[in-house]
């Protein structure tokens, strides 16, 4: 497990959607090492697995659950699971995204209509899920994982920075609507940090990135972790409707 934060979040029950790896991964991991029961979503079986069982291994506790968020049904099915389980939910990562890059003019419909379905639609379903149970206990944290494509424009992203900026002023707008229950709702955007993702660049763009931010390297996802542990926690409870860009620098 990584070099996390420490928060007190015994008793808390948490929901990560993209649990499978990289960034949802640690965020799961992290909070389970601060006491947190987690529910992992995902719709890689055996990595979500692999991501539960080294929680389990490590005296955490942690279920999977195979769900594709961009789907309402299968967003409330397994809703009603995690809830019928753990009885409430106190916290909610919407980190689940996908990309699909491809120049404007040449992007086919079913790449932009994927993006904006798992990225933005799978936030507003997942909150609308999960929010109900929040507002009944009058308390929650809910955490959208958006970007610094989120933004600022990134050439070849339109679909991505289009779903991630929607998660923004999503985040916003849940905050406003949200806040009279004591539940806060903030977004952290990320840089570049050093995921499956990001590993598939090749040098060249690998460099052009890390000279565009000003600390002149890529980030760990325990840094986007620790974020987010900070935001879930009592010492942010009058933080709510903020975007927290992790990034080195990058969107100074």
């Amino acid at each position: 497990m990584g070099n996390f934060l420490q928060v007190d979040l015994k008793e808390k029950t948490a929901v990560v959607t993209g649990a499978t790896r990289g960034i949802g991964q640690t965020i799961a991991e992290a909070f389970a090492a601060n006491g947190a029961k987690v529910a992992c979503l995902g719709t890689n079986a055996e990595r979500l697995q692999q991501t539960v069982d080294a929680i389990n291994q490590n005296g955490g506790e942690a279920v999977a659950y195979i769900c594709n968020v961009a789907k309402s049904d299968e967003v409330e099915k397994n809703a009603g699971k995690i809830l019928a389980r753990f009885g409430k939910v106190d916290i909610l990562v919407n980190n689940a995204g996908i990309t699909r890059d491809m120049l404007l003019r040449r992007l086919k419909d079913e790449d932009w209509d994927d993006v904006i379905a798992v990225n933005l639609r799978g936030t507003f379903l997942t909150t609308r899920a999960f929010c109900e149970s929040m507002r009944k206990t009058k308390q929650g944290r809910i955490i959208n994982i958006s970007s610094v494509s989120g933004l600022q424009g990134n050439p070849g992203q339109a679909n991505y920075c289009a779903s991630k900026a929607g998660v923004i002023a999503f985040t916003r707008t849940a905050a406003l609507e949200l806040a009279n229950r004591n539940i806060t709702v903030n977004a952290v955007a990320p840089g570049f940090i050093e995921t499956d993702m990001t590993a598939v660049l090749n040098d060249v763009v690998k460099q052009v990135a890390k000279d565009k931010t000003p600390l002149g390297r890529f980030g760990q996802t325990e840094d986007v972790a620790n974020a987010v542990l900070f935001l879930a926690s009592d010492k942010a409870s009058f933080i709510t409707g903020q975007v927290l860009p992790v990034d080195g620098g990058l969107t100074v």
